[in-house]
């Protein structure tokens, strides 16, 4: 009698991230042409920068970069949060960091579903940033009751994936028919539906209060709005974006190009115009979905990120530069306060990093010193950056506001609640820092326990 063979988390997140990566290609042929040039760009940039190249290959990057993508999704309930937290789970993806949106007047507060440790990101580092409607800042207490009404009427996941979750919660596991089915089953949550759940002018009613309330309320489930692959050059993306059909946002989000690339930027390219049929056959468009680029540097520590967040919020009280070269060229003037070497960025204790053996190191007997810089400067040592793996509030709004036709109300503004957010999605969120200092201790423990003899 054959053996029932069981697939790991990871093993179903990579075939579930294909899977999604086919559906969104087949819904937004532009995503196709993004993946070309992205493509195009890292070759050529991989070419050109052997260095770079190498250590990308030393530090396993490269092996993950075709595969890299995160999605974006947005939820109008808790119990929907909750149950994604659940789905997520069956693929080995945890909800790391609070993200309040409605700092820059977007009516929602989300969290990054992704995997945690580093096997699993060498892996796939699949994420989905996922975002809840906070219908409580509805100010219109009649339009507020009516998207929860409509809200309460809909289940966004198939009996299948429900009976599905509940198998894997039960067993540990899902075998390889199951995770086939697991698969076909969670799409539909994801899925574009071109029929919108209610009439148009509830539709319009709810659109005048803020486009993203529409987006979320009036379909029949939280449809992906992006997938975005990981670019080495996201500058070079974006002045090519235009010359292959791509309405490219103004200027590109986060940090200004440096020598060492920290944190996060991100690009777009503008949403579709999509055909909707609403309730009593009136026919609309709708505009939500579109294509995005990112570039991911270092983490920096809670120091490094006050440090990036002041010069940041200096940027958006000078409101520097409308087009993307006058932008990236007033940021780049603003954050030369902010060190570009990685030396000095480890040794002022800005960024995390993973500290490993040299050759030299592995060859060394025991070493008298725990003292991590004389090991450095002996060459027993190397540490290299560690990968920022989640997003940041105010890129992430205005990606949102880019592609939902801008704007925003300042009604929402300072409502941060991760109290609120924690008790829906039913569990807490994993503090993103803690996640990268865990790391940077232990490789530095490991070292020196290996050097110790």
């Amino acid at each position: 009698m054959s053996q029932t063979v069981y697939l790991s988390p990871d093993e179903i997140r990579q075939r579930f991230s294909r899977a999604m990566s086919a559906m969104y290609q087949a819904e937004v042929p532009q995503y196709a042409t993004l993946l070309t040039l992205v493509d195009e760009v890292n070759r050529e940039t991989l070419a050109a920068d052997p260095a770079l190249a190498a250590r990308l290959a030393e530090q396993h990057e490269l092996d993950r970069l075709d595969v890299e993508r995160h999605g974006a999704i947005r939820v109008g309930s808790a119990a929907e949060l909750a149950m994604l937290r659940r789905l997520f789970a069956v693929m080995g993806m945890h909800p790391v960091g609070y993200y309040d949106l409605s700092e820059a007047g977007v009516p929602v507060h989300s969290t990054a579903f992704r995997p945690i440790d580093d096997a699993a990101l060498a892996l796939n580092p699949f994420r989905i940033f996922t975002s809840l409607l906070r219908l409580e800042l509805i100010e219109n207490e009649s339009l507020r009751r009516r998207a929860e009404a409509i809200l309460a009427s809909r289940d966004i996941f198939t009996p299948g994936v429900r009976e599905l979750i509940e198998r894997y919660e039960a067993q540990g596991a899902l075998s390889e028919e199951q995770v086939e089915r697991f698969v076909a089953e969670a799409l539909e949550t994801f899925r574009w539906h071109r029929d919108a759940t209610v009439d148009l002018d509830t539709y319009t009613a709810l659109q005048d209060e803020h486009r993203l309330i529409a987006d979320v309320v009036c379909f029949r489930g939280p449809h992906i709005n992006h997938l975005t692959p990981r670019t080495l050059d996201i500058d070079e993306v974006q002045r090519r974006m235009p010359a292959v059909g791509m309405n490219s946002k103004a200027v590109i989000e986060g940090p200004p190009r440096r020598d060492c690339p920290i944190l996060l930027r991100q690009t777009s390219f503008r949403a579709l115009e999509e055909p909707i049929r609403f309730a009593g056959e009136r026919q609309g468009t709708h505009t939500a979905r579109f294509g995005e680029i990112e570039q991911r540097g270092m983490a920096l520590t809670a120091r490094g990120r006050e440090r990036y967040d002041r010069l940041l919020g200096e940027a958006r009280r000078r409101g520097v530069g409308r087009d993307n070269e006058a932008h990236q060229q007033a940021l780049a003037e603003l954050f030369a306060d902010f060190p570009d070497d990685e030396e000095v960025l480890r040794r002022e204790g800005l960024a995390f990093f993973d500290y490993r053996l040299t050759e030299a190191g592995e060859a060394a007997g025991p070493v008298a010193t725990r003292d991590l810089e004389a090991l450095i400067a002996r060459g027993l040592v190397k540490a290299r950056p560690i990968t920022y793996e989640d997003f940041l509030p105010v890129s992430a709004a205005g990606i949102f506001q880019s592609n939902l036709g801008g704007g925003q109300n300042e009604a929402y503004a300072g409502n941060a609640n991760r109290d609120a957010f924690e008790a829906a999605l039913g569990a807490p969120v994993t503090d993103e820092l803690m996640l990268y200092a865990e790391r940077e201790t232990a490789s530095r423990e490991r070292v020196l326990a290996a050097l110790a003899g």
